[in-house]
């Protein structure tokens, strides 16, 4: 990945802002401190310590979140590929032919896109990367020529289609190789890759009794316990209707994730529409049915695969479906402002 195609790195418009500042009495104790880092999945990622740890304890602990981001950062590339290691990129590019020989780690990785791809009912599926690489490549020629910007042909994604379906992957864990059959299928990992590794990184540190940490990877928010005091955090979720500013929803949060996927950070436009980047597997076009969805639940990968799957179904539809999944909490905002979420959401009023 490069910082060029920054948009195709994320595929949820991630656009969570965690407030520093608690509700109630503020706290006799230091900021918190905080890490950036710039050259993973093509975003900036920040830590941050409530725990009062010391700076050698708060660098150590960064180092590690570092280390877990960039190892995942290479293995779901689809764009380069690296010395010593074959990755998503190394998959797509030997489509067709032998099995890859990969890592434990992406094995693991895939067989749980595997999984969420049963539980979502089709909607999270990383095998759609020949439909998504289209609207990719029309939405990068529309940036570099507006002028020119046009639309798919029904045609080239009805083909296109024909190479998604998730039995073209071949997983062999006894010897840790993967394998597309189909030389035009591809993977694409954007629903996934950045909640996955932000989950591993964070199960890293809560390995160690890490608590009062906030990991922000590119807007993929993830919370290791409470503040001290016992607090959470407040969390504020953008109108989509105004972007740069304005909030439909304020959540308390505490020892959970939460991301969001909305229709106005990726797009491009056409005859005066916008076409943005969430693509629903059955139109093979941008889903209409909201304009951002937020999911809050403690696994971050789980969170992000939500984000965009129920962003592509129907509210009712969607809604079944949280509901018959444990501790899950979904938000909904239509395009008119409306806002819907379950019955468990943190929000505050």
């Amino acid at each position: 990945m490069n910082m060029g195609k920054k948009a195709l790195a994320l595929c949820c418009a991630l656009v969570l802002t965690v407030s520093m500042a608690a509700c109630g009495k503020p706290e006799a104790k230091r900021d918190p401190q905080g890490k950036a880092y710039f050259s993973y999945f093509d975003t900036v990622s920040y830590v941050y310590s409530y725990a009062e740890d010391s700076a050698e304890e708060f660098e150590a602990r960064s180092a590690e979140v570092s280390a877990v981001l960039y190892q995942y950062h290479q293995f779901f590339d689809i764009y380069h590929e690296y010395s010593g290691v074959n990755n998503l990129c190394t998959i797509n590019r030997l489509a067709g032919g032998e099995p890859v020989r990969v890592e434990k780690e992406l094995i693991d990785f895939l067989l749980y896109a595997r999984e969420l791809y049963d539980q979502t009912g089709g909607e999270m599926n990383i095998l759609l990367g020949a439909v998504l690489s289209i609207w990719h490549d029309y939405r990068t020629a529309a940036a570099d020529d507006p002028s020119a910007a046009r639309l798919p042909t029904e045609e080239e994604l009805l083909e296109a289609a024909k190479h998604t379906d998730i039995s073209l992957l071949e997983i062999d864990v006894e010897n840790s190789t993967v394998r597309l059959t189909d030389p035009k299928a591809s993977i694409d990992v954007g629903a996934l890759g950045k909640g996955y590794a932000t989950e591993k990184a964070a199960q890293k540190l809560e390995q160690q009794g890490v608590s009062g940490y906030v990991l922000n990877i590119g807007g993929n928010i993830r919370i290791l316990g409470t503040k001290p005091n016992g607090e959470g955090w407040i969390t504020g979720i953008r109108d989509p209707r105004e972007p740069d500013g304005g909030y439909s929803a304020m959540l308390d949060l505490a020892d959970t994730s939460c991301v969001t996927s909305g229709n106005y950070e990726r797009y491009y436009t056409v005859d005066g529409k916008r076409y943005h980047h969430l693509i629903d597997k059955d139109t093979l076009w941008p889903a209409e049915h909201v304009a951002s969805l937020t999911v809050i639940t403690k696994n971050s990968g789980l969170a992000d695969a939500l984000s965009t799957a129920l962003f592509c179904m129907p509210y009712e539809e969607g809604l079944a479906m949280a509901e018959r999944m444990e501790d899950v909490e979904v938000l909904w905002i239509f395009s008119d402002g409306t806002v819907k979420y379950t019955p468990g959401l943190p929000i505050q009023q």
